[in-house]
């Protein structure tokens, strides 16, 4: 089953733009300013690396993959870099991407494939062999399968995207309810649903959120769960906030990070919260 959710009219109207230029069109203030920093590696991508590699992508999807307009891809990812270029890639090309939880058993995850009728997963390579079903399989990490580096066109200048007529009312995600009640249920979030839902909370002279452009975000919670990816990652984007994204939640590491980076947002949910306060104070530096 697919759910169609739309959202109330905004207090502000924003603009009808695509998803990704909605994200990117404040751009030029903040395009050499570090977007995502890789917890895992301290590696760092600007805004403008960010916006190059997702329409490179964009680009090898469609040239390499076959990848066309109205298509659906899963995303089968921790949270990575590569889960970011992923998603813009898919706006950018006007197809549809459905997230996936990384627990999920090979059985869940045909059941997912086969009702959002997805023709490609991108995932890492120790989640490849849960995928049962016919499609192609791209990987983050290795050789095995289509790589994902393989995508990114290096030499290219500036990738040729096809020509694409993006409707605001054309579905951009497709994530799958938790399942409170019967079979999971997909979600169609359309590019004008998100980009109004983001114009609530960090446009506008009293927004829910009060991010920025000065502010190092931490993405601990799963871009495969919608408030991770519209909340965290998709207003930070906006705002040209930095992104630290970490796979996973380890106290310790947690800790080094806060005080790495110098976060200034962090969102949690309350077993987070909850180790965090017992964490010892002698442990924090």
């Amino acid at each position: 089953m697919i759910l169609s959710l739309s959202f109330p009219r905004p207090l502000v109207s924003p603009s009808c733009l695509p998803l990704h230029s909605y994200c990117f069109e404040n751009i030029a203030l903040f395009a050499d300013k570090p977007c995502l920093i890789d917890a895992a590696t301290g590696t760092t991508h600007t805004y403008a690396d960010v916006d190059l590699t997702a329409r490179r992508v964009a680009a090898g999807l469609h040239n390499e993959l076959g990848i066309q307009q109205g298509d659906v891809i899963m995303l089968l990812l921790q949270n990575s870099p590569e889960f970011v270029y992923a998603f813009l890639a898919t706006s950018h090309l006007g197809t549809v991407v459905t997230t996936t939880n990384t627990f999920y058993t090979p059985v869940e995850i045909a059941k997912q494939i086969a009702a959002s009728k997805a023709k490609l997963v991108i995932t890492h390579s120790n989640f490849a062999e849960k995928i049962k079903s016919e499609v192609k399989i791209v990987t983050i990490d290795d050789a095995l399968f289509f790589k994902f580096s393989d995508l990114v066109k290096e030499g290219e200048i500036e990738p040729i995207l096809p020509a694409v007529k993006i409707n605001p009312h054309d579905v951009v995600p497709l994530p799958y309810s938790s399942r409170m009640t019967g079979l999971p249920k997909g979600v169609m979030l359309t590019h004008r649903g998100l980009v109004t839902s983001m114009s609530h909370q960090v446009d506008g002279e009293n927004p829910n959120l009060y991010s920025h452009r000065n502010d190092v975000i931490l993405c601990v919670l799963p871009l495969f769960h919608i408030y991770s990816l519209n909340s965290i990652k998709l207003c930070g984007l906006r705002v040209g906030a930095a992104i630290l994204i970490t796979a996973k939640f380890e106290i310790g590491a947690l800790v080094e990070l806060v005080q790495r980076y110098r976060m200034t947002i962090a969102s949690f949910v309350p077993p987070i919260v909850l180790a965090i306060a017992k964490w010892p104070l002698n442990e924090c530096g």
